[in-house]
């Protein structure tokens, strides 16, 4: 006989499994089902599955095998996906780093930040550091030197090859002088994260999420209604080795690939780290799109993108940011497209839009600004705001 559970997975037909998943079987040991675990409450015995279309299934652990329930109890008391995050109150003003290295004791918290050039930044240092101490007081000490964060770790790697390596300060966020909106973010996420932090960060520029960036599981929706050509799997995306030139979907092999590899060696890029969770996406980018993307559908493909992050990096409660083009109105059609993809009901408390026009300076994104520092700044904390913001809820 079939179990309730069983029953209940099979009623909803989910039966192709999910990355990272693991086979669970039914106590009569009929029937088998795919899904990551979420959470396990060894005193209740309440057990919590994320199935393949991310619907939470919950249900007690006597449906389930001998072999489950040990596996549980062995593997399951520690939150996955985020949960062990505890998230503190946003001061008004951020003060200085209090140069303290992070409780090494908890999991180090990952962010990966994805996008084009503006995500790799082209924000000048130089220019920042005359502005810091009345504009961002908070990157630099009362000599006006630069505040190293100790318990934020910044890597990048561009084309799958390391660029950067270093706890985080303003003086060189992307390891060539320039930085992105990791100075922002990392900052306000290292303030109220009380545990290790690792920005990672993964991009080149003149990437379109429809072509170059499209999503494992989009299907129609590239530029001139392509589909996602890669063949990798999930936990291990690589660049197709034989190919014949580009492909549709190359750089987000490449780019998660890279992320990927970073973890599976943490402590090379979290000195002392044992223990990650994905905790969260950042995305920015959108200026390629209409020159060889898909506007059209940038929305859908920005749910593709999500969906498949968090599968990809086994991370069910990640949360997912992403900024609109620094001049465009909220009416153009790609903010637009964003909007709508963040006010999805599958996305609520999931994902969120920084509306970046009203803090942007120095020209277009085209131009990357004219490497103005106030545009990178602003953005960024506008992004960690906004992903802290998530992080709460």
């Amino acid at each position: 006989m079939k179990s309730t559970l069983l029953a209940l997975v099979l009623g909803m037909g989910l039966l192709l499994p999910v990355s990272e998943a693991r086979t669970w079987t039914s106590s009569d040991g009929d029937r088998t089902f795919e899904g990551e675990l979420h959470s396990y409450d060894a005193t209740s015995g309440k057990v919590t599955v994320v199935l393949k279309n991310r619907r939470k299934l919950t249900f007690n652990q006597d449906k389930l095998s001998e072999e489950d329930v040990v596996w549980l109890k062995k593997n399951g008391n520690r939150p996955l996906g985020g949960n062990s995050l505890k998230i503190g109150e946003l001061p008004k003003e951020l003060p200085d780093p209090d140069g303290q290295e992070a409780d090494m004791s908890k999991p180090v918290q990952v962010f990966i930040m994805l996008g084009q050039s503006n995500m790799l930044g082209f924000g000048k240092a130089g220019q920042l550091k005359g502005i810091a101490a009345d504009k961002y007081p908070y990157l630099v000490d009362d000599g006006g030197e630069w505040n190293v964060r100790k318990d934020v770790r910044n890597t990048f790697f561009c084309m799958a090859k390391l660029q950067h390596n270093d706890w985080l300060t303003a003086e060189n966020g992307n390891g060539g002088g320039n930085f992105g909106p990791e100075i922002g973010i990392g900052n306000y996420l290292g303030e109220v994260i009380d545990a290790p932090v690792l920005l990672l960060k993964s991009c080149v520029g003149n990437r379109a999420l429809g072509w170059d960036l499209l999503p494992p599981s989009a299907v129609g929706t590239g530029s001139g209604g392509q589909s996602y050509q890669g063949d990798s799997e999930s936990l291990n995306r690589k660049v197709k080795e034989k190919r014949d030139g580009w492909y549709a979907g190359l750089q987000y092999d490449q780019d998660v690939g890279a992320a990927q590899d970073a973890l599976k060696n943490l402590s090379t890029y979290y000195p002392g780290a044992k223990e990650y969770e994905v905790a969260g996406f950042f995305w920015w980018q959108g200026n390629a799109e209409k020159g060889k993307g898909n506007v059209e559908t940038y929305d859908k493909n920005l749910a593709f993108l999500f969906n498949d992050l968090k599968k990809d990096f086994n991370a069910p409660n990640a949360k997912f940011v992403c900024a609109t083009l620094g001049e465009h109105d909220k009416s153009a059609t790609l903010s637009k497209k964003m909007f709508d993809f963040a006010g999805l009901p599958e996305f609520k408390d999931e994902a969120a839009v920084f509306y970046s026009k009203p803090v942007s300076k120095g020209g277009g994104s085209g131009g990357h600004y004219g490497g103005n520092p106030e545009t990178y700044m602003n953005v960024g904390e506008g992004m960690g705001k906004a992903m802290v913001d998530l992080l709460s809820k």
